[in-house]
Parts: structure tokens; sequence; C-alpha cells
């Protein structure tokens, strides 16, 4: 997850990572008023913050970054919502039933659902949120997750109406989705923000500034948005009291700011302004013994992108390597940023997911050592064979990467190792916020750039599937037809040994021929209120949920 519109879709038939548990019945949530009310603080206020990222849209068919997605999961809903430990719990659907061929899924939906207009959600706001979603016109970037459902492919690429998507209102409380094969964690997909419902009134009312602002849109989660005027760093979450499941939203409000020093967050904490603070660095060394220290695992990769379609020299195999080779990613870790982030082994983070016939983790099992080692000897004479491949003595290439604490501390490291390890490179510094950072990207607007990607689901192919030539989350335009091929034959076969060889082939392939330069893999570490009790937290997907969280006394 940068969370863009995409060319050709990306099929993904993996077999899903998380546990679907609570999603064929109205069971309750996990954590009920009366096994809370009486630890209860009188004041549920939450203040909360972001760490340099932007929010950019309320959206849910163009939601790009973290923040977004975070701010949408927990504004609106969709059929399940991410619970505790990964698990799909009840959203808007209280039963599921899938046909013998798993072709055919069939939800029937609550009918106290409403959104924050007092309209009902039905059926219909699926079928109208999915249509629009896949419509070109729209542009959704994640638009290829669609894949696999009936006619979805065709419609992302022109050659069909959105209406004829796989998807049928029966009534106000009974939705039919019609797959053209199996897909085995489809149920984990319907609570992604993606496939959420969207209100037709609100979509045509508000027209190109739907989700723009706190108040061009309408709501249909546990909170609302307010505060949000489309630029500004500061909003609002409200308890939603038109949400389904009120009784057991404990938070009045979350008071969010977007705090892009960590030097400021962490004052912010020490004077109790902020429940919240993330750390970097040194920070993270000089709290290392408080009790308020938190350190939570991620999915999300940090990883030096080449634009080969900018800088045809980046097309040079060598050249990428030679750059990767330079960066000793221990001394980056430790040294550099020294917040607890780890050294990648591969593109596929380490924890993400593991082999289902050996049980160990694939990033481990599958990782290209000269793809993320340091040996600049080694460096040095790709870079002179590579350069004269190109029909070059120099090159000149800037650096983008957002203006947050780790970014700046990556792109000094990186600028230093790379001019001063590869003669003739000139790196060239640019900082921009983290939406500017992210437009560029999607523009094909840079030379060189500091990306990152969380997985959206616990599976390789969520981070690999992002990397395919046509995929446009490709913001680099690394092309490889080994990679491509096994990664379509990941998504169309149903042999799960298969499906897990194709994996590795196309982990080894980005990793030998250098499609990315990956960095680090990054870890939260944060100061966080004792006080603060019910907090959702997963590694991949959307981080936070604040449902059931609430202010302890």
């Amino acid at each position: 997850m940068k969370w863009k519109t995409v060319s050709t879709a990306v099929v993904v038939t993996a077999a899903a990572g998380f546990l679907l548990t609570g999603c064929g019945s109205q069971s309750k949530s996990t954590t009920s008023s009366s096994t809370t009310s009486g630890k209860l603080a009188k004041i549920q206020v939450l203040n909360w913050s972001e760490n340099g990222q932007d929010l950019s849209t309320l959206d849910p068919s163009l939601a790009v970054d973290v923040i977004s997605g975070t701010m949408i999961n927990n504004s609106q809903e969709g059929l399940y919502r991410l619970g505790k430990n990964s698990q799909a719990t009840p959203g808007i659907a209280t039963g599921t039933k899938v046909s013998k061929d798993k072709l055919t899924y069939t939800f029937t939906l609550r009918k106290n659902a409403k959104w924050s207009n007092g309209d009902k959600v039905t059926a219909k706001d699926f079928v109208y949120g999915w249509r629009r979603t896949v419509d070109p016109k729209t542009a959704s970037q994640y638009a290829y997750l669609y894949s696999g459902i009936k006619n979805a492919d065709k419609i992302t690429n022109g050659k069909a109406k959105a209406s004829t998507l796989g998807i049928k209102a029966d009534g106000d409380y009974k939705l039919t989705v019609t797959l053209e094969k199996p897909i085995q964690y489809f149920k984990l997909l319907m609570g992604f923000v993606v496939f959420f419902p969207q209100n037709q009134h609100a979509v045509e009312k508000y027209g190109k500034q739907y989700g723009t602002s706190s108040s061009k849109m309408v709501y249909n989660g546990p909170f609302k948005m307010t505060g949000w005027q489309g630029t500004n760093s500061t909003w609002t979450l409200v308890k939603n009291n038109n949400y389904w499941d009120k009784q057991n939203v404990h938070l009045t409000k979350i008071k969010d700011q977007v705090v892009k020093s960590t030097t400021t967050a962490f004052n912010l904490f020490q004077s109790g302004k902020l429940d919240m603070a993330t750390l970097s660095g040194q920070q993270v060394k000089n709290e290392k013994n408080n009790s308020k220290l938190v350190i939570r695992k991620s999915s999300r990769l940090n990883y030096l992108e080449f634009n080969q379609k900018k800088v045809k020299a980046l097309s040079n195999t060598k050249l990428r390597q030679a750059m990767s080779l330079t960066l000793n990613r221990k001394q980056l870790v430790n040294n550099v940023l020294g917040d607890g982030s780890v050294t990648p082994k591969g593109f596929v983070t380490a924890g993400l997911a593991k082999d289902p016939t050996t049980g160990k983790d694939f990033a481990s099992e599958n990782e290209v050592t000269d793809s993320v080692s340091y040996d600049t000897t080694k460096a040095k004479k790709l870079w002179k064979a590579g350069l004269a491949e190109v029909g070059k003595k120099k090159l000149t290439l800037t650096l983008t990467h957002d203006d947050t604490d780790q970014m700046k501390a990556l792109s000094e490291y990186l600028q230093g190792q790379l001019e001063k390890e590869l003669p003739g490179l000139t790196v060239k510094s640019v900082t921009v916020p983290y939406k500017t950072r992210i437009a560029r990207e999607v523009a094909g607007n840079f030379e060189l750039v500091i990306s990152a990607w969380q997985a959206d689901f616990a599976d390789p192919i969520s981070d690999l599937g992002i990397m395919t030539s046509t995929n446009d989350y490709n913001f680099g335009k690394w092309t490889n037809k080994s990679f491509d091929e096994a990664i379509k034959t990941a998504n169309s076969t149903t042999s799960t040994k298969a499906r897990w060889a194709a994996l590795v082939k196309a982990e080894k392939e980005i990793g030998t021929d250098q499609g990315v330069a990956p960095l680090s893999q990054n870890v939260v570490a944060q100061m966080v209120n004792p006080k603060l009790k019910g907090l959702v937290y997963n590694t991949a997907s959307i981080n936070y949920n604040f449902k059931e969280a609430y202010m302890a006394k």
C-alpha cells in the first residue's frame, strides 16, 4: 500500500493470509460495552498524530496512501472490518453463502446500517461503488484488485461497460457477486476500502469535490470526519451516532494532526498534548527502557526505485546493481535510522507469509543475497561496465524523497554513498511533501525516488504483484518477461505448490535483475499513552482500527 489507474489488471488468487471469523452470522463485537463500561475514563478523547504524511482523499475509489486508507476505514465500512490479529469481523454483511464452485458469493446485509445523511446502506450502494471504482473514467489506482470478478478486466481495459460487472443487488439487503474463477482470499478483500459501498446521492451531489474535504462526504462507519478542508493538517474523527454498532464505539473524538518532525511529536507527547507520537533514530535509543515505548512490526518496505522510462541509462542492470551494492544496509538501519528498522531480505517483507509446505518465512527462504549485499569493489566494476554499455562517462541523477525525518536520513545516506563509491555519479536531492512525492511518482516525474510499499494482505502477491510491467504501481517501469510470466502463473494456477513456486521465481527475478533496491523494512516506534486500550493494529492492510479503542481510567 502506498497505497493509481492500472492499464492491465493483475489477477490475484492467493490463499488467504488472514483468518476469516464472524462472517457468517451476527456475532457480537470482540469488546462489548458491558465489559468496558467500568474501565472508561470520563473524557473519551484521543489525541493522535500522523508522522509527516498528509491526508489525500476520503474517496474510497481514489485512496492511494496509508493515511487516507486509515481515515476511510474508520469513518466508512464495507462488508467486513479488519479486526484483531487480522481477522475479518462483521461489517455491513451479517451472512455469506458461497457456491460449491466458489464462483458465486451471496451476502446478506444488515438492515440497521445508515449513512450519516440518514440514508439506509443497501446492496445498491455496493453495486454503485464497485461500478464507479472499475470505470476507467474514475481512474481508480486499486481497480486491479477487482480482477477475477466477472468482466472486471474488460471494464478496466475499456472493453465492456461498468454495468456488466459481476455484482447484483437483489432488493435492498441481498448482494450477489459472480467471479470468473475462484479467489481464495476474496472475503478478505471485502474488508479493503476500495470495495466499500458509496452513496450515489452524495457522489452526484458533490461531483468532482466528492471526498476532497470532510464536508463533501457521507459516512457509514464508527466515526465521521470533521474539520478537514482538503489541504490542512488537522482534522477530527467524531463518533457517528448513525452507526449500527455505536454502543461499542467508546471514543467521542479522535483529534488528529500531521506532525512532520518526530522531535516536535515527542515534545507534544511529553507535555500531554498527544497520546501517540512516532519516534525515529536516536529518540528510540533514548527511550528504549521507557514503558511507554511501543515497537510495532510492519510489512512496509522502503526501497530505491529507478525510473527506467525517463532515464534510459537506468534500464542497464549493471548500473542498478552497482548502486545497490554501495549500500551498507546494516549500517543504514542501525546507525542512520536507528529506530528498530531491520535489513530487508528482498522485495517481499520478512514475516509476511510462510511457505505452505515447509512453514518457513517466504522472505528468509528466498533471499537473493546479492540484491541486498554491500560490496563496493564489485559495485565499482559493475558501474564502470554499465557506463560503457550505455555510452556514458558520468551520470547526474535527482533523488526525490519525502520531507519526513526518516526519509531525509535515508536520502542523505544514499546520496553520500552513491557519490562516494561510484565515480562520475552526481546525485541531487529533492525534498518534497508526501503528497507531492506520490503525485510525482504517479506522473513518472522523477529519476530516482525513495518509495515505500506496505502489503495490503498477508501474501507475497500483495508485494510482488505491483511490479509487473503493466501495473501502474511499477512507477519506474521496470520490465522483466520472466517475472511477468511467473506472476501470471501464480494468478492462474489452482495448485498451491505451483503457485508458491511461481511466487518464489518472481522474487528471485526481481532480486537478480535489481528491479528495485530494497533499503529497509520498517518498524513503527511510538510513545503511547498507557491509558489507550482496545486499539487494533495490524502489520498489513489498514494498520489502525479505532472502533473499540478507549481511554481507560
